[in-house]
């Protein structure tokens, strides 16, 4: 079974203790919270005070999702807001190694995010010290976009890579995902399906996430 994580952006931000207790009542596994800053990508969302107070609302796994430039000055006010996971972007990170490790020093689990141009091959040399890596199968910065489908290939690499190296490293699926990809998507090797408008823009919530979560 994947490890569901619905995305917070495409919730009613107007009700969103609300939005909590459907997540709570329901088979989904993490939060994925995305962090957008206006710089690294062309949109701002929501940051460190919204999570805070999400945190007190949920004991599920907070999976947050930095799309900011220079993610180190931030990354012990997101442990400290509640982060249990906290992805960076390759494309962000001139000093990656240094991110994972601060990261995981800071007692997080450690993600890279890949953006659609990014090959899988550009994490070889920290593979070994990673938790997830979040491939974007869309461009990042906006919720509701179409899936791109070369996505199944990165996906099947990076797979590969991961079995050669005899690794336990999770493979996130960000973008597009919806009920009629997502058993291909595991099919491929997806470990994490991220799905925003997909659940909380369907007219039940909870089974559709029930539906992902039991996807084959």
């Amino acid at each position: 079974m994947p490890i569901i994580a619905p995305s917070l952006l495409a919730s009613n931000f107007l009700r969103l203790e609300d939005e909590c207790k459907l997540l709570n009542e329901s088979d989904a596994d993490w939060y994925h919270l995305d962090v957008m800053d206006g710089r690294f990508v062309p949109n701002i969302s929501y940051g460190l005070p919204v999570i805070e107070q999400l945190r007190k609302a949920t004991t599920k796994i907070f999976d947050v999702h930095l799309m900011i430039e220079e993610p180190e000055r931030y990354a012990e006010a997101f442990k400290k807001a509640g982060a249990d996971r906290l992805t960076v972007h390759l494309e962000a990170c001139p000093h990656l190694h240094r991110n994972i490790q601060q990261i995981k020093a800071l007692g997080m689990k450690a993600g890279v995010a890949l953006n659609p141009h990014s090959p899988v091959d550009l994490l070889c040399d920290v593979l070994q010290d990673l938790d997830s890596v979040l491939i974007m199968s869309v461009n990042p910065g906006f919720g509701g976009q179409e899936f791109i489908p070369h996505t199944y290939q990165k996906i099947r690499n990076l797979k590969r890579l991961i079995r050669d190296r005899g690794l336990n490293t999770l493979i996130e699926i960000d973008g597009g995902v919806n009920l009629d990809n997502a058993a291909s998507l595991v099919k491929a090797g997806a470990d994490v399906l991220v799905a925003g408008s997909t659940v909380f823009h369907s007219q039940d919530p909870k089974a559709t996430i029930h539906i992902l979560k039991n996807v084959d």
